[in-house]
């Protein structure tokens, strides 16, 4: 059974694409800092300082613009709310716990009697209503006649000559 070989690879600088043995050029800059670049444009575009995060096809940018990771897609998950109870303005904790601890039932009756004296106050209200209303009518009609005595009907074509 044979050992699977090992090959060393290094990375494009530019780029960041693997470079296998025997490609790529290496740049040292005066300052004794070695680059490897997979090809002579990625040398040229470094020497020309163009930014590889402005290219679409470096990993740069493919980073910057959160591309190509397959496993991130999945839902980011979300924390549940947790429920607690506080205390409002017009009611204190016990009171409300008080509350909701009573039997629907009795709940249920005090919110049918409520709706009853609601209704019963909202017919006593047109009663009250009625007779003031009957009154302004007819002040509106003779207003509205006034007004439409001299003037054209809507609408009406002018009589030029």
């Amino acid at each position: 059974r044979l050992a699977p070989m090992v090959i060393k690879t290094e990375l494009c600088q530019y780029t960041e694409y693997r470079i296998w043995p025997g490609h790529g050029q290496r740049f040292v800059a005066k300052d004794g800092k070695p680059s490897l670049f997979i090809t002579a444009k990625a040398d040229s575009l470094f020497h020309q300082r163009i930014k590889p995060v402005k290219l679409r096809w470096t990993q740069a940018w493919r980073r910057m613009n959160k591309k190509g990771k397959a496993d991130e897609t999945g839902k980011k998950k979300t924390r549940r709310v947790q429920k607690f109870q506080k205390a409002i303005v017009g009611m204190s904790l016990e009171d409300i716990k008080r509350k909701k601890a009573e039997r629907p039932q009795l709940r249920q009756a005090a919110k049918e009697a409520a709706a009853r004296e609601a209704k019963a106050r909202q017919q006593q209200k047109p009663k009250a209503g009625a007779k003031t209303t009957a009154k302004a009518a007819p002040k509106a009609k003779q207003q509205a006649a006034k007004a439409t005595k001299g003037a054209p009907a809507a609408g009406a074509a002018k009589n030029v000559k």
